[in-house]
């Protein structure tokens, strides 16, 4: 594990520029499975559709990177990223709700190799209760309290209906747990300290049909930038 991070000034920092860092970690990555040594932020930038300007102001907000005329030593920075994104340590996730997204999320390999380890699975289906899910247990709603603590859960996923989401969610907060992720379709009210993210793959589906059907002429068939469609 490197050392901690610390912002270098008060700037806000954007959830933008998470997401970009994120990007970047997966492409040095890459580039470390290739052999490469150094990149330079152009060529980085390159990689990513984005200016230089960007990937250096992007850096900056967490200290000083690289050597001008050299570049960034390819290992190092992804180390950097991976500590400041978190992920050079061991996550306890719990997941509520084991059908078809739940175990689409249990068979995901890759939260393993970010380090996110689901440790629990909860339903409220008798007929799922005590079953093993793929090498890991369901356990009872009713138990949600005792396990998260039990198993020292850091993180929990939501994958159940809509109309029951917000009580799951509550109780969720109740048991202690700061960070969620919900896959419900249906936006959640929670409390300033929690961490809450929602992943809607419906309305992620009705942005591209809004582009097919509104803005893929004007914009040439060209990729959309998010980010410039938010207001």
């Amino acid at each position: 594990m490197t050392e901690g991070w610390k912002a270098t000034d008060n700037r806000k920092i954007s959830e933008s520029t998470i997401h970009r860092l994120s990007h970047y970690y997966r492409t040095l990555s890459v580039l470390e499975r290739e052999d490469y040594e150094t990149i330079s932020s152009r060529e980085l930038a390159r990689r990513e559709k984005l200016t230089p300007a960007q990937v250096r102001k992007d850096l900056s907000f967490f200290g000083s990177f690289g050597t001008r005329g050299l570049g960034y030593p390819v290992k190092d920075l992804r180390a950097k990223i991976a500590n400041i994104l978190g992920i050079d340590r061991a996550w306890n996730v719990a997941l509520i709700g084991v059908g078809n997204i739940g175990s689409a999320m249990v068979s995901y390999k890759e939260f393993v190799k970010q380090g996110f380890a689901i440790k629990l699975l909860f339903d409220n289906d008798q007929r799922k209760i005590g079953s093993n899910h793929k090498g890991i247990i369901v356990h009872d709603m009713r138990d949600l309290e005792k396990e998260l603590k039990a198993k020292k859960i850091d993180i929990v996923m939501i994958a159940v209906p809509a109309t029951v989401a917000q009580n799951i969610v509550d109780d969720v907060v109740r048991c202690g747990i700061r960070a969620i992720l919900n896959f419900a379709p249906v936006k959640l009210k929670v409390a300033d300290n929690v961490f809450y993210r929602s992943e809607n793959m419906a309305m992620e589906l009705e942005y591209l049909s809004f582009a097919l059907v509104n803005l893929a002429n004007r914009s040439g068939g060209k990729k959309l930038d998010k980010d410039s469609t938010n207001s």
